[in-house]
């Protein structure tokens, strides 16, 4: 009965961390001098520099740029996973159960 159960929500799993693996979230330091991309999954998938506004001899400036918008995207990619986990939580429980997480 629980080995049921237990294997569905495992399958769930899979397929939710699948979906947010599809889901991606962009963010931006320096008025779009750079660019990350994200997915649900907190996983970096893109870092695009615009050279025409950044100065690439000031290295400790991109260096601050980039851990601004990485934490952006990290921090976005955090809160479409809680909002897809809350969804998905929601489809599994029985009716009633599932106001507990709205």
């Amino acid at each position: 009965m629980f080995g049921d159960l237990f294997g569905n929500m495992e399958a769930q799993q899979k397929e939710l961390r699948a979906k947010l693996a599809n889901i991606e979230v962009e963010a931006q330091a320096g008025d779009g001098a750079v660019k990350v991309i994200a997915n649900a999954n907190w996983e970096i998938k893109n870092i695009v520099l615009n050279q025409d506004m950044l100065d690439m001899n000031d290295i400790e400036s991109l260096e601050d740029l980039l851990i601004v918008a990485i934490n952006r995207a990290l921090e976005q990619a955090a809160i479409r996973e809680e909002e897809e986990t809350r969804q998905s939580l929601q489809q599994m429980l029985p009716p009633g159960l599932s106001d507990m997480f709205r």
